[in-house]
């Protein structure tokens, strides 16, 4: 593993961003390539669907939406900062992906309508309703708009819960990025992702009920870290 690992499929990338409109398959390719690059051994358990338009996720690390994204094609919400990264951020800026500023109302609002018009003119999305990442100890609290979207457009999303047992890979941005990724080129970092059941808004009552069953379908649980 090494810088090239990284550079190589980051510079693929760019014909790909140049001349799409949609970026996602791009996107989608360049996750692929990325992914071994970054030393992490990926286990999935259970059933990713393809034909579910929304998965939804807990959030441990930024390679978090690298290893969902290698899956299939498709575009995100992620924190404005994101696009300060190295090496990420300026293609990032590129990739179709709903940037927000999670302190400005007027910013969350305005990404809620374009990751909602994403759902309805039937793009899959990728939604990681903590909105931060955390440790993995629990679960932090829910920004519920995109949940809430999802519930009244009535399409189904599945669950996808994603843990690792290495002490390494949860990046909370409590460090630095650049230390982080020289510890993952250095060191074998094993990930699960649990494929849930999917989840039907006509299964629920109310969004209410319909995003605590996403709350459980996520929460961290012994059997995810051997």
């Amino acid at each position: 593993m090494s810088w090239a690992g990284v550079l190589w499929p980051t510079f693929a990338l760019l014909p790909d961003l140049a001349v799409r409109a949609e970026p996602q398959p791009g996107m989608h390719r360049w996750a692929r390539r990325l992914l071994p690059a970054l030393g992490v051994d990926l286990e999935i358990r259970g059933h990713p669907r393809s034909d579910i338009p929304l998965w939804v996720a807990n959030h441990l690390s930024w390679v978090d939406g690298v290893i969902l994204g290698s899956l299939r094609p498709m575009g995100t919400i992620a924190k404005g900062e994101v696009t300060s990264y190295p090496l990420i951020g300026r293609w990032a800026r590129k990739s179709g992906i709903h940037f927000v500023d999670r302190e400005d109302a007027t910013s969350r609002a305005a990404t809620l309508a374009c990751f909602t018009a994403s759902l309805q003119n039937g793009r899959d999305m990728l939604l990681f309703p903590e909105g931060t990442t955390t440790r993995g100890e629990r679960l932090a609290g829910f920004y519920e708009g995109g949940l809430r979207a999802a519930y009244h457009l009535g399409l189904p999303a599945q669950p996808m819960r994603i843990s690792s047992p290495a002490p390494h890979y949860p990046w909370t941005g409590d460090e630095t990025l650049l230390p982080h990724l020289q510890t993952l080129f250095s060191t074998r970092t094993p990930v699960t992702v649990s494929a849930e059941a999917p989840l039907f808004p006509t299964d629920f009552s109310c969004p209410g009920a319909w995003i605590s069953a996403f709350r459980t379908a996520l929460a961290p649980r012994s059997s995810d870290v051997r």
